[in-house]
Order: structure tokens, then C-alpha cells, then sequence
């Protein structure tokens, strides 16, 4: 049957808004078959465990956009001159784009993509009007897939552990895995203490899982939930090597907040196969309804997608709002001015003109930290940033004293008009509680939770390659999951190209007395036992660190990071603690006891099994994840 667009199409003379339409859509196109390529590529490099390779994608994927854009600039330009068309064939344009997507896939990215495109070839001026998709024009909703975005398992019918066997099948894996016996009785045994007990299984009782396994770092993560009446329970089954040529089951994911530390944008980005985005998205968002979908997209690698959305959304709250912007709370910066709306729960950051002593870096070195961190594996300890151009502002909406601090710290990034602060260039984060105010005013438990969570921060964050630089504790925010996460970049390095020193002994004691040290000191030389001069002034904060990271202090630790980096070592700095891994809730056997599945007033899907074997029917009853 003819499409309705191709059928549109075809009753028409091509005219030069439906050709230059066209060529705008096969760049989009082109773009997200090259980002689909590269998470097929990963599939191939996890099995192989080509980690370098996987890490080097990655990096070179977050390029793939722009990159694209770029080329649909340079041919729309010399093919048709596009940067002299008149407003009404772009209006013209727009519409034939609009025609194109009716049966597309991905109708959301290329609208994107679209105004990337055409913000590039024109002038601002025409920001936030008809030639762009300010709003979707092609709706996302129940946009068929091939195969579908989820497959469904029904353990009622066909048993628990044959679905479990087919939902490994259907992975499409080369390697097996290796204990599928073993990590089957764990999986239901862990399982089983998540959920209520007795679970009367309703008539629609089935296990959904996305189609495409998600890949980052070192580990494959399978996404699901699990259906029963009107309740759904999300988890994550999460995959990797073992020591045995196969594959295993390493933990399972099962509360929200294992989940939302999981899929957070302080890591890096997944790996996963799309056909339809929006599709994947909707699954997340029904398991982390906390999320927004902005967010969602962007942990998909569809960080400009994510960008979109997030502007749609904050132009949407701006609308519904009417709080004024204000200087952050907490210590000014000095690389920095910040500033955010208190209803909304982010900081907008902008680069100041002059960057005051100590610091040693201009606007070109800032903007090239926050792109390595964007490159980088962020591990949980890194905030992501959205970055853009040109913001268009409502200016009424600004305290005269942030007007005034942006006017004299970063006059060369704004242009005002009688209405509007348009900001040339801004980052913005989500807002966190800086680590310092958060423990003026926490009690004893909770400060030594957040040096502890500090100081794993900062081995996390060594474990990939990385220094921190400034560690004062106002540069570190905490999380609503009381998390630790570096937001502060202008200090940031690689620990391999740090020179980390012991402070050299005194030659006189006239040395321990002078101003000035006794010893010469590079730009690169770190000297750790300085830290805690500056950082354990307090007592409890002293003690706390110590009993927990004593050996931040010591330069040997860091020498010892950098050889095993230096060496070739690959670390996956988990999104879950030692303690839920499989093989330390089983090292000594696991420590909650077995529910009596002889018990006959207990109706488990154990049983069910055994009835299905003999061809014996028995009605629903209680569901049990008895692990025999």
C-alpha cells in the first residue's frame, strides 16, 4: 500500500522547498544510521571485550551530530543556496519536512536536527517562530517498530525458568551463560525478597523486556518489568564476563534508587540499538517516572534530542511561573557566574570575562574541560552539562542584582534589548546542594556519610583517569540519593598528567619557618598531604576521612593509579555497590532464609512449574520465587 507522504509526493512537481526538504531529511538519515551502526559496533566489541575500541566510540559518536549538521549546512548551502531562500520557502520547507515525517521512525530527531540545520544557515533573528519546530510536529505515539521495541514473556504459561532460558536466547548472544542454572536460583532468590508475599498473579501476569541490550564500559545491562494487574516492577539484570569464556549474571536491580543511580546522566552514555527512540524513552520513563525525558534521551546518546526537549520544557515552566532569576546561593566562583530560577531545579553557568589569580586559565581552556568531561566516563562523580548559544531570556524576569553582576563579570557574553538578556554562551546543570552548606547543617551521621561518599568520589574518579584539581567542597554537590558528584571543572586533568610529591624533608629548621617552600614546585606538582590542610580543618570532618581515605593523603596512592592506568588497566566503576554484586551476596551463602515452599497453603509459580511438566492445569494462585 502507498504511503499517505509518498502519495503527496507524487501528485506534486518536486519544487525547490520539496527537494532541499529532502536532502535536509537524507542527512538527518545519514546521521542516525551512523549512530546505530556505532551501539551495533558495541555489541560486537563487548563480546570481544575490545574495551578500548568501546571507550574510543564513544567518544567518537557524541561528534556524530555535529558533524553531520555541518555536512547538510555545507551541501543545502552549495547545492541550493539555502542561505538566500526567502522566509516563504522556509515556511514552504518546513512543511514538506513536515510530509516527510509522516511515516518516519525517529520524526522527533530529525525535527531537531531540522532546526540545528537551519539556525545555522540563518540568523537568530528567526529563533522561536514559524521556520523551526518550536513544538513537535509529528507525534511520537504508537510508532511501529521492527521488531517491536519490547518482547513479552508469559511465565504462567510456559513456566519461570523456561522464560528466563528464552529471554537469554533471544539476546542473540555468541558467548553462552556460562551458570545458567546457578545465576537462574540467584535471580529468583534476590528476586523474591523484592516483592510482597504472598503476589496473587492476576490474568495479565507477564515479563516485559526491551529489545536491545543497553552497553557501557565493561557491562551489558538487560531492562524490564515485570506486569501484574495494575502494578508494574521495573529491574535491570546486569551482564558480564566471567573468568570462564562466558558470560554471567553480576547483580539485579530492583528499587528506584538503584535504578535512577543506574540510569543517571553523571555516567557515560549507552549503547542501545533504536529503531524507535521514543519508544525506548516511554519504556524508561513508565520504570523512572521521576526522569524527565529530556534526560532520558540524552542518557540514550540523543543528547541533542535531550537538549530540545529540555528547552521546550523550560520555556514551558517559564510560562506557568513567575519567580525571578537569582545569584546562586553558596561562594562565588572564581572561573564562573551562576545563577538560577528557585522554582526550577537547575543552575545556569556562564564563563566570566576575567578569570581572577589564583587561577590560571582563559575562556577557550574552560570551554575544553566541560567538552572532556562530556568525552569522558563520568562514573557517577561528574554532572553532565547541556551547553548553548544565544538563550534568549525574558529580561524583566532577572533581580536587579544578578542584572548587575552579569553586566561586570560577563559583559561580553550578554546583549540586552528593552525585553530580553540573549547569553551568548551557557552551561547548565542540574542543581544539587553544594557539599559545604549541605554539611553546616547536617547532623554527625550524615557528615560522616558525605565524606565518605567525598572520598569515593575522588577514587572513582581516579579509576578512570581523572583529578579533580580544585577539591574544595564547595566545587561538590550532594544528590537527593545523598550521592557525592563533581560539578566544577576549570581545574580538571587527567591523573596521568599529574606529578604527584611528597613534600621533601626541611634542610634547616629555619625552613619549617619561612614563607616560601623549601623545595621547587612545577605547575603539575601535586603535593596530597597538603589536602588536609585545607580540607579536614574540622575535627569530625578529620576524623571521618581518615578512618575511611587515610591514603588520598599519600602520594604513593597516586603513583600506584597512575602505573595501573599507565599500564593498560580498564576499571568499571559500577553503578551499584559491592554489596549487590552476586558474587559477594553468595561468597558465604545467602542470608535470608528460604520461604517454605512445602508450606500447602502456599501456591507458588514453583509449583505451577511442576503441574505444566506433568500437564496437570491449575488455576492462578500465589506466586513464589522459590529458588529449588
Amino acid at each position: 500500500m502507498m504511503s499517505i507522504s509518498t502519495a503527496t509526493s507524487l501528485s506534486r512537481p518536486n519544487t525547490v522547498a520539496q527537494v532541499v526538504a529532502q536532502a535536509l531529511l537524507d542527512g538527518f538519515n545519514r546521521h542516525y544510521r551512523l549512530f546505530r551502526e556505532a551501539s551495533q559496533r558495541a555489541t560486537y566489541l563487548f563480546e570481544q571485550q575490545n574495551w578500548a575500541e568501546l571507550q574510543q566510540i564513544a567518544v567518537e559518536r557524541i561528534e556524530f551530530y555535529d558533524r553531520r549538521v555541518h555536512e547538510s549546512v555545507k551541501n543545502l548551502v552549495e547545492k541550493f543556496n539555502a542561505d538566500a531562500l526567502d522566509d516563504d520557502t522556509w515556511q514552504q520547507i518546513k512543511l514538506e519536512y513536515i510530509v516527510l515525517l509522516t511515516d518516519h521512525k525517529q520524526p522527533e530527531l530529525a525535527e531537531s536536527f531540522f532546526n540545528s540545520v537551519f539556525c545555522q544557515i540563518l540568523h537568530r533573528s528567526y529563533y522561536n517562530n514559524d521556520f523551526i519546530f518550536v513544538r513537535a510536529g509529528v507525534s511520537t505515539e504508537h510508532i511501529d517498530s521492527d521488531p517491536p521495541a519490547y518482547r513479552c514473556y508469559y511465565p504462567l504459561q510456559d513456566g519461570l525458568r523456561s522464560v528466563i532460558r528464552q529471554i537469554y536466547q533471544d539476546l542473540h548472544f555468541i558467548k553462552p551463560l556460562t551458570c545458567l542454572q546457578r545465576d537462574t536460583r540467584r535471580l529468583l532468590r534476590i528476586w523474591r525478597t523484592h516483592l510482597d508475599y504472598p503476589l496473587v498473579l492476576e490474568a495479565n501476569h507477564q515479563i516485559q523486556i526491551l529489545s536491545s541490550v543497553f552497553y557501557r564500559n565493561t557491562s551489558a545491562y538487560l531492562i524490564g518489568r515485570m506486569i501484574n494487574g495494575g502494578n508494574q516492577y521495573p529491574f535491570v539484570v546486569s551482564l558480564m564476563h566471567d573468568n570462564c569464556g562466558g558470560i554471567e549474571v553480576d547483580s539485579l536491580l530492583l528499587t528506584p534508587e538503584q535504578l535512577s543511580v543506574l540510569v543517571n546522566s553523571s555516567r557515560a552514555y549507552f549503547f542501545v540499538d533504536m529503531e524507535v527512540p521514543s519508544a525506548f524513552v516511554e519504556f524508561l520513563h513508565s520504570m523512572l517516572p521521576q526522569k524527565p525525558k529530556a534526560e532520558l534521551y540524552s542518557i540514550l546518546g540523543l543528547h541533542k534530542q535531550g537538549k530540545t526537549l529540555f528547552y521546550r520544557d523550560f520555556l514551558h515552566h517559564l510560562k506557568y511561573s513567575s519567580d525571578d532569576f537569582i545569584v546562586a546561593p553558596g561562594i562565588r566562583g572564581l572561573v564562573m557566574a551562576v545563577f538560577t530560577l528557585p522554582s526550577y531545579p537547575y543552575v545556569f553557568k556562564v564563563i566570566k570575562d576575567v578569570i581572577s589569580p589564583p587561577k590560571q586559565i582563559h575562556r577557550e581552556q574552560v570551554k575544553a574541560k566541560y567538552l572532556l568531561v562530556k568525552q569522558h566516563d563520568r562514573v557517577g562523580r561528574m554532572a553532565d552539562t547541556m551547553e548553548y548559544s544565544n538563550v534568549a531570556f525574558p529580561k524583566h524576569r532577572f533581580t536587579q542584582e544578578l542584572l548587575e553582576e552579569l553586566r561586570k563579570l560577563a559583559q561580553s557574553q550578554i546583549e540586552e534589548t528593552e525585553d530580553t538578556l540573549i547569553i551568548k554562551h551557557l552551561y547548565i546543570e542540574r542543581r544539587m546542594v553544594p557539599l559545604n552548606i549541605y554539611m553546616d547543617k547536617a547532623n554527625d551521621e550524615q557528615i560522616a556519610h558525605a565524606i565518605a561518599e567525598f572520598g569515593d568520589a575522588l577514587k572513582d574518579l581516579a579509576a578512570v583517569n581523572i583529578f579533580a584539581g580544585d577539591l574544595l567542597f564547595k566545587n561538590f554537590g550532594v544528590t537527593r540519593f545523598g550521592r557525592v558528584v563533581f560539578y566544577d571543572y576549570d581545574e580538571i586533568d587527567y591523573i596521568t598528567n599529574c606529578h604527584f610529591r611528597k613534600i621533601p624533608p626541611p634542610r634547616f629548621e629555619e625552613d619549617e619557618l619561612s614563607a616560601e617552600p623549601w623545595y621547587s614546585v612545577d605547575p603539575n606538582d601535586i603535593f596530597p598531604e597538603e589536602f588536609e590542610y585545607f580540607l579536614l580543618t574540622d575535627p569530625k570532618v578529620r576524623q571521618y576521612f581518615l578512618e575511611k581515605h587515610s591514603n588520598l593523603l599519600d602520594a604513593t596512592w597516586w603513583q600506584s593509579i597512575q602505573e595501573e592506568i599507565k599500564n593498560g588497566r580498564v576499571v568499571d566503576v559500577f553503578p551499584y555497590s559491592q554489596e549487590q554484586r552476586f558474587s559477594v551476596i553468595f561468597k558465604k551463602g545467602f542470608p535470608i532464609q528460604r520461604r517454605m515452599a512445602r508450606d500447602k497453603a502456599f501456591l507458588g509459580l514453583a509449583s505451577h512449574e511442576r503441574a505444566l511438566s506433568t500437564g496437570r492445569k491449575r488455576p492462578l494462585g500465589r506466586f513464589s520465587f522459590d529458588s529449588d
